[in-house]
């Protein structure tokens, strides 16, 4: 009884405070569509605090009012931080985990068939929410923020680890360590950016031959180019009739088809390679910079660790907005965790460099 009590009060805290925030969205907001839409949840929000009030009621409780202006205040400093497209995956992520979290409590705590009903409603109430929000989110450019992760978290790893081995092997010579990680984060940068060039380009061509190659079948044989959209849908467990009735339905269309056979990805291998390359160049700027700065190689190595850390857990929470995973902690640490593992890897190697070749300084 206790951890079911204990259960709906976190589920009112969540919901007094969501009815709260989405009340200060609506004020904020400029999009009139997107205003009107936060005033909606904010009704809709206010309704769930009511049902958790009577539900701790019913139950003997006296609930209070549970909102605190550090909770408010964190959350609106969140929204300045990250702007309103990537604050909107917070509160996906967010809804996401209250859904799950309500359906669990539904199947599992005793309660009136009047309850029942209305959190069966509560439910439905926080999927729409989460459609909303994965809406919002749709609109972020995925693309670019994917290539700027990605190019930051081989820029710091990679550096930290290069920069962590050359300090095993020149321990009183900081700035040459620190020039020497200049020049391979520089590498590093044109490689990547490059490289994520020549891949977004390559795949771009790929579609294109299949376009091509559909187009082609469409004019020529309208039987092969449904044959090839029926394999198609096997491929992803459709059933062979359903797939056939699928295709019979639009085999008349031939961008229809084109569409289904060829993923459109949208990017450009311009913007995606300087993201990239732009990101490798910050990344290596947190375990670099510390040898312009320290006394000797074990000092600045030090404060690189600490910096790369930081910025790897910056890294893995924006990582965790963006796929809407709520384990922020997790992620946090399998980052921070393997970054700094593959730095004593690196380390350990320069001990063994410097002792079987007799090199340092």
């Amino acid at each position: 009884m206790k951890n079911e009590i204990d259960k709906a009060y976190t589920f009112y805290k969540e919901e007094f405070h969501a009815a709260a925030l989405y009340s200060y969205m609506a004020k904020i907001e400029k999009d009139g569509k997107n205003k009107e839409r936060f005033n909606e949840l904010y009704k809709t929000e206010s309704e769930h605090v009511m049902f958790w009030h009577r539900f701790l009621k019913n139950r003997g409780q006296e609930p209070k009012d549970t909102l605190t202006k550090p909770n408010l205040a964190w959350s609106k400093l969140q929204r300045k931080i990250l702007g309103p497209r990537l604050f909107t995956s917070v509160l996906e992520m967010s809804e996401s985990a209250s859904t799950q979290d309500y359906y669990e409590f539904l199947n599992s705590v005793d309660m009136s068939d009047e309850e029942r009903t209305e959190l069966k409603k509560i439910v439905e109430d926080e999927l729409d929410h989460e459609t909303f929000f994965e809406n919002e989110k749709s609109a972020l450019p995925v693309n670019n923020i994917r290539d700027f992760i990605m190019g930051m978290n081989d820029g710091i790893v990679e550096l930290l680890g290069t920069v962590t081995g050359l300090s095993a092997v020149y321990p009183t010579n900081p700035l040459f360590v620190g020039v020497n990680g200049l020049v391979v984060g520089l590498a590093g940068a044109l490689s990547m950016g490059i490289g994520t060039f020549v891949s977004v380009r390559s795949q771009r061509q790929v579609n294109d031959g299949i376009k091509k190659k559909m187009q082609l079948l469409f004019g020529v044989s309208k039987d092969r180019a449904k044959k090839e959209l029926v394999n198609k849908f096997a491929d992803t467990g459709m059933p062979e009739d359903m797939s056939n009735e699928v295709a019979d339905k639009i085999s008349g269309n031939q961008d229809s088809m084109i569409g289904l056979l060829v993923a459109e990805s949208g990017e450009n291998e311009l913007r995606s390679a300087a993201f990239t390359g732009l990101a490798y160049i910050i990344g290596v700027a947190f375990p670099v910079l510390p040898y312009f700065i320290m006394g000797s190689s074990f000092a600045a190595l030090a404060l690189s660790a600490v910096l790369a850390g930081l910025a790897l857990s910056i890294v893995a929470t924006v990582v965790s907005i963006t796929a809407g995973n709520p384990n922020v902690k997790g992620k946090i640490a399998e980052m921070v965790i393997s970054g700094l593992g593959a730095a004593v890897i690196s380390y350990l190697f320069g001990l063994l460099v410097q002792n079987f070749f007799g090199v340092g300084a």
